[in-house]
């Protein structure tokens, strides 16, 4: 009935997995992604970490124009 032996599709992918699993084109392409990461999260950090001085001082200087009278002749 059941026939023990592997068919040429079967054949085909077994080559194409093992040749998946030794590629190493991809191992570049997940250290690109990762590097991209953490630059994406390292930034999100300091822009978290500076923006509250950085609101703070544009308020500064927005009140401070604000309190100046213009000259004008």
């Amino acid at each position: 009935m059941g026939s023990m032996r592997a068919t040429l599709p079967e054949i085909e992918m077994k080559d194409l997995v093992k040749q998946f699993v030794q590629d190493q084109d991809g191992a570049v392409t997940v250290d690109w992604v990762v590097l991209t990461a953490a630059i994406v999260g390292l930034s999100i950090a300091v822009i978290g970490t500076i923006s509250g001085g950085a609101l703070d001082q544009a308020r500064g200087v927005g009140a401070d124009l604000s309190s100046k009278s213009v000259i004008t002749y």
